[in-house]
């Protein structure tokens, strides 16, 4: 009689054989021979490609889209690797790294100029750089990928030149020269306006290539180039009009809290009455 598979069990009277069903239950199906694991639990790794004209992000975004709609159980986890989650990880950190670098600059420049206004002048330029390099990397069909993030990173530190020009010459002409506000902020708009030109184009000129470029790898820098002569042009536009007009914003706000301090300080300096 056939009694499936058995096992051998020793002992001391001797050996006998003892049916495998007796100790365990078995069945016959197609099983894979190896089972991956991620940390102690067992995991399937689901690989994929970009089809044409379709960013990283886009796909990233589909995939999680498609997960939620799957409704799987709590127990069943999804998490990318490699290059998608190297790009989740970059732009979660992104928005941290713009702030500290700002805070940072507005640091420097109040220890430069011993002010708390004026770094905040300087820094109106960056809100206008920020904007022409999205309009931009739009009007061209470009994704705001890591690299053009890069590009935007960069705009701070060259779009912040033109406002320094700006207020340091203004500054300079109200300290030594006595002008007015309106007049110091005029006239280093009319005579700062060659060198924040020169500057400004030098820049872009220096980013045209990776704009143009053609070659082996370029569509990965091109949004680089784009996002920084985009930026560049429109901040040019602007910060010739906005800067000045924070600039006495600022000024006249300084002029009203002082007014308003000097007040306070006077009402409770005032000599008290005599008692009759």
């Amino acid at each position: 009689m056939e009694l499936g598979p058995t096992v051998q069990v020793h002992g001391p009277v001797g050996a006998a054989s003892v049916p495998l069903s007796a100790v365990a239950h078995y069945v016959n199906q197609v099983v894979p021979l190896t089972i991956n694991h991620q940390g102690v639990f067992p995991s399937v790794t689901l690989s994929f490609n970009l089809a044409p004209d379709v960013a990283l992000g886009q796909a990233v975004d589909a995939i999680t889209a498609l997960s939620s709609q799957l409704h799987a159980p709590a127990t069943l986890q999804n998490s990318f690797q490699g290059t998608a989650q190297a790009f989740q990880a970059s732009l979660s950190s992104t928005p941290i790294l713009i702030a500290a670098a700002v805070l940072v600059m507005y640091i420097v420049l109040g220890m430069l100029y011993e002010s708390y206004i004026h770094p905040i002048t300087i820094l109106s330029a960056l809100p206008s750089a920020g904007v022409g390099a999205l309009i931009t990397l739009m009007l061209f069909g470009y994704d705001l990928s890591v690299i053009a993030i890069v590009g935007v990173i960069l705009l701070i530190g060259i779009v912040k030149k033109n406002g320094i020009l700006m207020v340091d010459f203004a500054i300079e002409a109200e300290r030594k020269e006595g002008k007015t506000p309106e007049e110091a902020i005029f006239q280093a708009s009319i005579l700062r306006f060659r060198p924040i030109l020169m500057t400004t184009m030098a820049a872009a000129c220096g980013a045209l290539p990776l704009v143009l470029s053609h070659s082996t790898g370029s569509e990965l820098r091109r949004p680089l180039g784009v996002a920084i002569v985009g930026g560049l042009l429109f901040s040019q536009v602007l910060t010739l009009y906005t800067t000045p007009v924070v600039y006495l914003y600022f000024d006249r706000m300084s002029v009203w809290y002082r007014r308003v301090r000097g007040k306070s300080k006077a009402v409770v300096n005032a000599p008290q009455p005599a008692p009759a």
